[in-house]
């Protein structure tokens, strides 16, 4: 299984990756490589202010290509299957209000 690292520096990358809309969580990562629909993945993932990784394997659910129309960044957006680490939890937590929020995301 290819493994992605994904590195979040601040509460507003976070807020522009993370993709509520599916119910186990997923992160849009950046990338320029090619992903098939359903491709399994491992993210090896930092959130902000963290000192440790944590790893979720998912399944690319989304994939915005290089030169897309709406000037959104390439890459692919997975979704959890395996958050032995609750990720999702953690990220929704750092998130708080922002997640009501209005402002873009990559996805949506």
């Amino acid at each position: 299984m290819q493994e992605l690292l994904v590195d979040i520096e601040d509460v507003r990358e976070l807020y522009k990756s993370y993709m509520p809309f599916i119910k186990t969580g997923g992160l849009f990562v950046r990338s320029n490589m090619q992903f098939e629909m359903a491709q399994p993945l491992a993210l090896r993932i930092t959130l902000p202010d963290s000192l440790e990784d944590d790893v979720v394997t998912g399944a690319v659910v989304w994939v915005t290509p290089q030169g897309s129309q709406n000037s959104s960044p390439a890459g692919v957006g997975v979704s959890f299957i395996d958050d032995k680490n609750q990720v999702r939890d953690k990220i929704e937590k750092m998130l708080g209000g922002m997640l009501n929020s209005s402002d873009p995301t990559y996805t949506m």
